[in-house]
């Protein structure tokens, strides 16, 4: 998969590496939103930890063979705790 970095804003502070090892992460949770808005776009969510073990929120448009990251953002304590609930559940 290839990314499209044209749009992203690096203040989040999170380095594209980072956010390219929340995609590579074995338990990280892929969403499509329930809402119309999101669904209108073709947006998507990543719920991953990169390998220094942060945890990031992504959201992101792909076409299948790029993937735009629009957002990150380090995952609120509620996000942590469903993305943990799910990798127990998964092991």
């Amino acid at each position: 998969m290839e990314f499209d970095w044209a749009q992203y804003d690096a203040s989040c502070g999170a380095l594209q590496q980072q956010i390219e090892e929340c995609f590579e992460d074995p338990f990280g949770l892929r969403l499509i939103p329930d809402t119309e808005r999101f669904a209108e776009q073709n947006r998507f969510f990543c719920l991953g930890q990169d390998a220094g073990g942060r945890y990031w929120t992504i959201a992101h448009a792909t076409t299948g063979k790029i993937m735009r990251v629009i957002s990150v953002r380090e995952m609120t304590s509620g996000e942590k705790a469903f993305y943990e609930r799910k990798l127990r559940e998964n092991l």
